[in-house]
């Protein structure tokens, strides 16, 4: 038999997988599946993550809650793991479930708020507890889940509160005492900008929690320091801990054949800047070390010759653009340049030039792989 590191067809010829096989082989397999992706994931390549994804989606159909529960907590703390099969525990019963939705960096913002959407409160009470809860994620839990999950997500303090999540905790906090008290503790919150965007039902609701005495009054807040996550985090740039998440997620996409450019969009709607420089180092098949190199020198020239080669729309590329984490801010005369540079180079030529960059870079390292389009449909 050929090694279990994924290669070749090796996955597809174990006997525990027909359906006349019983659960406890099934499960020691599930287990032991795990532990060897554990100690190998970091030379693993798409090809082989891909084949371990589709043997443990399968295990899971058919061993015991148990063998998923240990699989879940392996799986947990890995910034790269096989995205379709941690969705899948991830939808399961909370004992198998809960420390993907606490711990797992995999699981997108979409993924959370479909199973918050979707699953119990307890599933949402574990994705209160985790580090960081996005103002989107926040917002649906508030919207969705019962006192216990939103007092735990107001305690966090890896919790975003925002303009989303805020409007809808000061209206929960109105008939609620418990969620008012915990609100006055979170003095990390801008609460003034929420309080000017208001709606005035929001509005009426926050004087109810001022005139009950709750410390989120507006003028003892005026030096809060927080402003919506994802606009500081394009501001101050590139993070390596940020951009470990983010491509852990991209790729856990990819393995589920989710990604697409409507993926991408998504990305710069929401200013995951991020997942934005991630979602171009995969459809341009490059490592990831050389976006990040473009992005930490401003090497706009590059990105803007590799988006071009792409043939994206003008109006993408400007979304993309501006969404980037640069490690410096781009100032706007280098943004409107490259707006410039892009409408008048044509796709044809950024993609020789693309190629041509490719073919030295592969020739200068010795490496024998081979050149691929960067043509996207």
């Amino acid at each position: 038999m050929e090694s279990t590191s994924g290669k070749g067809s090796a996955f597809s010829n174990f006997h525990v997988l027909n359906n006349r096989s019983d659960s406890i082989e099934c499960a020691a397999l599930m287990r032991n599946m795990a532990k060897l992706f554990h100690h190998v994931v970091d030379r693993c390549d798409d090809e082989q993550i891909a084949k371990y994804d589709e043997v443990l989606c399968q295990l899971a159909e058919v061993v015991e809650a148990e063998a998923r529960a240990e699989v879940a907590k392996l799986l947990a703390p890995l910034s790269r793991a096989p995205g379709a099969v941690v969705i899948k525990l991830a939808h399961d019963e909370i004992e198998v479930a809960a420390p993907l939705l606490e711990f797992s960096s995999v699981l997108s913002d979409d993924d959370l708020i479909e199973i918050v959407q979707g699953q119990s409160d307890e599933h949402r009470w574990a994705i209160a507890g985790r580090n960081p809860v996005t103002d989107r994620v926040g917002s649906e839990i508030v919207e969705c889940a019962d006192s216990s999950a939103i007092l735990r997500l107001v305690e966090n303090k890896n919790a975003q509160i925002g303009q989303q999540t805020g409007s809808g905790l000061i209206a929960r906090a109105a008939n609620d005492k418990s969620i008012a008290a915990s609100l006055g503790n979170r003095r990390d919150v801008n609460w003034k900008e929420i309080h000017s965007r208001l709606s005035a039902a929001g509005q009426s609701a926050l004087k109810q929690l001022s005139d009950a005495n709750i410390d989120v009054d507006e003028e003892k807040i005026v030096d809060a320091q927080s402003v919506v996550l994802n606009r500081v985090r394009n501001e101050v740039g590139f993070n390596a801990t940020e951009w470990k998440m983010a491509w852990g997620q991209v790729k856990a996409l990819a393995d589920r054949r989710q990604f697409n450019l409507k993926s991408v969009e998504r990305f710069c709607r929401f200013g995951y800047g991020h997942h934005v420089a991630s979602s171009l180092a995969i459809l341009l098949r490059i490592k990831p070390e050389v976006l990040i190199k473009w992005l930490a020198t401003q090497d706009t020239s590059a990105v803007t010759v590799a988006v071009r080669a792409m043939n994206f729309k003008p109006d993408l590329f400007k979304q993309i653009f501006s969404s980037l984490p640069w490690r410096d801010k781009v100032s706007v005369e280098d943004a409107e340049e490259s707006v410039i540079k892009y409408d008048l180079l044509s796709q044809k030529d950024a993609h020789d030039i693309f190629e041509m960059w490719r073919a030295h870079s592969f020739a200068k390292k010795g490496s024998p792989e081979r050149q691929q389009s960067v043509n996207v449909a």
